[in-house]
């Protein structure tokens, strides 16, 4: 029996030294010496030496000067790898989508070739009236009922704008309790609709966006205001614009500069998709460094051709870059940003 159980305790010893020790030990070993850089992450280094990303995984960028990489569904957070799962019929991935096209797609054709379509959304959202009917925004708000409610559960200042709107509007408050009797206590969120409509009533041709203004002590201050223009009306109601404006011929976008990865992590976009951005990237940098925008644009080409490369060292499938090493290469060269 002793013996049974001297060899048990042995064979335990040895699987314990040879699977939790020398095995691990020796993998390190062979990763550190024949690969080291796939071992320890693939991490990219900035000018500082410090590392600011792995080449492996996605990260956002704000910053014009920089390339952005694709949509992610995961906010690009490794720990929480995932796709949108979003159907071809779901309203919420169109919207997703012509929020990104509202503020950068041009007219391929006509008079206004090459010119973004954003101006002209601005005016037609001016006017308010969408298909004929009157008031864009309240319809906005009606037929998309839980964008509405994102709006405003999306940021404090919104929820806080919605809020004290509440506070001077009883009777819009009060009819809307009458309508949703199960609602005996709603929320800003539950009150959107209503808000938007009011809105839309009394502020034609206009959304509510934030504004930064210097305060009396020279501060920067958000609020919330009536505006024309800007971005959220590019962005928002580009949908609605391309509904009202359906004969207009405008560019195609590479469909990765509109789409997330599976992963939500990719760190790669296509070739076209950069040169696509470079109509963004080329006069930021132009303008940071005072240089000719001719002469940038082509210096930014060429770092993008030399850094693109396709499946099988080139042999098949299209070109793509690396978003990270991209934007590390144009801040090695040129420099911060502004």
């Amino acid at each position: 029996m002793f013996k049974i159980f001297s060899k048990s305790i042995l064979l335990i010893v040895f699987s314990v030294v040879i699977c939790c020790i020398l095995y691990p030990i020796a993998l390190w070993a062979v990763g550190q010496v024949l690969f080291p850089s796939q071992s320890n992450g693939s991490m990219l280094m900035g000018p500082d030496g410090k590392p600011v990303g792995s080449r492996l995984i996605a990260q956002p960028f704000t910053k014009d000067e920089y390339f952005q990489p694709r949509p992610s569904a995961a906010s690009y957070d490794a720990s929480a790898s995932a796709s949108s799962s979003l159907a071809g019929s779901n309203y919420a991935l169109r919207d997703r989508v012509a929020r990104t096209l509202g503020p950068i797609v041009a007219y391929r054709s006509g008079p206004k070739a090459g010119q973004p379509v954003a101006p002209d959304i601005e005016q037609w959202f001016q006017k308010d009236k969408f298909q004929g009917a009157p008031h864009i925004v309240a319809q906005w708000a009606d037929m998309h009922n839980s964008l509405a409610q994102a709006w405003v559960t999306s940021d404090a200042t919104h929820t806080a704008y919605v809020s004290a709107w509440a506070k001077t509007h009883p009777k819009d408050v009060a009819q809307f309790m009458k309508d949703n009797p199960a609602v005996s206590q709603p929320k800003e969120a539950d009150l959107a609709v209503t808000f938007f409509k009011s809105f839309s009533a009394e502020n034609a041709g206009k959304f509510p966006s934030v504004v930064t203004r210097k305060g009396k002590d020279g501060k920067p201050q958000t609020t919330i205001e009536p505006v024309t223009a800007g971005s959220d009306i590019q962005s928002i109601f580009f949908d609605m614009w391309r509904q009202d404006h359906a004969d207009a011929d405008i560019q195609d976008i590479p469909g990765d500069l509109v789409t997330t990865s599976a992963s939500g992590l990719d760190p790669h976009i296509s070739l076209q998709n950069a040169e696509f951005q470079l109509d963004r990237v080329a006069p930021k940098w132009a303008a940071d460094l005072k240089r000719d925008q001719a002469e940038v644009r082509k210096e930014i080409e060429q770092i993008l051709q030399k850094n693109a490369s396709a499946a099988w060292n080139g042999l098949i499938g299209e070109k793509f870059v690396n978003v990270l090493e991209i934007n590390l290469e144009l801040r090695n060269k040129y420099g911060e940003p502004r």
